[in-house]
């Protein structure tokens, strides 16, 4: 045997020894654990509970795919907000290194069952009022999040359905007695509401049966509107609302994009979705050693006023040229369809100006705001 063939043997044999040692040495993929307690029901393809899954998609940006090098822990509480302290006890006993929770009821039952899991909270309106956090700069304790700064929107919702009708003097206020979050936003439309000099008919709702109940009880007082304040049961009710508004010939407004979609005649406030996929940009930060402590509570820079057409021409209402102006999104019969459109070529929808086709398919007024393409008289 050459001394050259003797070499390649020796050297072939010691890579079978050494191989399994490099491959023992290789550091396995770390697997982070993070918990969801969810006020609302677990998100199906046929029910699709699209802020949850905008949250999953955020982390899944950042690198985390649930099965590979992450695992959330989901809790649900289908509504039931009595059901959150059990839940949130649970959830903290499963060794977690960050608990999320969207809304105010959970996060009071997470704040009451640990003091040193982190908790990255999200579209919570007043987190300082509601004793979550010592000041939006410095948290101060595990708890930060995202906020939804809805205490404002009240006097913004009354300002809108005034303008809709300006008879108005008579609204309903759809409100949820198990969010502690509410009574002041509900305050708030109150005190703008009289300004206008618009009497306010509270409306509490629970469950579904509540909110059919409720309805009766707005056509019983000759309710002329009907706001929908943010809540997650009330939320997920949406379509519930929508069609009971339409069916009982009441303009709604609700606080989210969503609720427009489904049938809502307006909404005025954050994006809601956006806040959600933000949300994972906090857990990043967490997993990577950030203190809650230290990380300031973020405020939504932007609101969206979104008007739904279709809507209004079923309940016969023609939508002022002041609020088409005012609106960021409407729901605009498009090619066939009913489409959410921006009004002003906002980023991340079809704008009508970029639209080439017909103006005369166009809303009138929104038709004034769009270019000729060439073909239009």
């Amino acid at each position: 045997m050459t001394n050259s063939r003797r070499r390649d043997l020796l050297f072939a044999a010691g890579a079978l020894f050494i191989a399994p040692s490099a491959a023992r040495t290789q550091p396995a993929t770390k697997i982070y654990r993070i918990g969801f307690l969810a006020p609302r029901s677990r998100s199906t393809p046929s029910h699709p509970e699209v802020f949850y899954d905008a949250f999953v998609q955020g982390m899944r940006e950042l690198g985390y795919v649930e099965g590979k090098n992450l695992t959330i822990e989901w809790r649900f509480a289908d509504g039931n907000y009595e059901r959150l302290p059990a839940l949130a006890a649970d959830l903290v006993n499963t060794n977690v290194e960050v608990i999320v929770a969207p809304a105010t009821p959970p996060n009071l039952a997470l704040q009451r069952a640990t003091s040193t899991i982190p908790i990255v909270f999200i579209s919570v309106g007043d987190p300082i009022k509601m004793g979550l956090v010592a000041s939006l700069a410095r948290p101060g304790s595990n708890i930060t999040g995202l906020s939804n700064t809805t205490t404002d929107l009240g006097a913004k919702e009354i300002e809108l359905l005034k303008i809709l009708i300006p008879a108005l003097s008579h609204a309903a206020v759809l409100t949820n007695p198990g969010n502690p979050a509410l009574p002041p936003l509900l305050k708030n439309v109150q005190i703008a509401a009289q300004q206008l000099g618009v009497a306010i008919l509270p409306v509490q709702a629970r469950n579904p049966e509540d909110v059919e109940r409720g309805f009766v009880t707005m056509r019983r007082e000759h309710a002329q509107a009907v706001i929908v304040l943010a809540d997650p049961f009330l939320i997920g009710q949406r379509s519930q609302t929508a069609q009971l508004a339409v069916k009982n010939r009441l303009p709604s407004m609700f606080q989210t994009r969503e609720e427009v979609l489904a049938g809502g005649l307006m909404s005025y406030g954050a994006n809601l979705s956006d806040i959600f996929r933000r949300g994972a940009v906090y857990v990043d930060k967490i997993l990577k050693g950030a203190k809650p402590s230290e990380l300031p509570v973020e405020q939504p820079t932007e609101l969206e006023l979104v008007v739904n057409l279709k809507t209004a021409t079923a309940l016969g209402l023609a939508i002022p040229k002041s609020i088409l102006f005012r609106a960021n999104k409407v729901i605009q019969w498009w090619a066939g369809q009913w489409t959410l459109l921006a009004v002003h070529g906002r980023p991340g929808l079809p704008s009508f100006q970029s639209m080439r086709a017909c103006r005369l398919r166009l809303h009138p007024y929104i038709r004034t705001l769009v270019r000729p393409c060439g073909r239009c008289p």
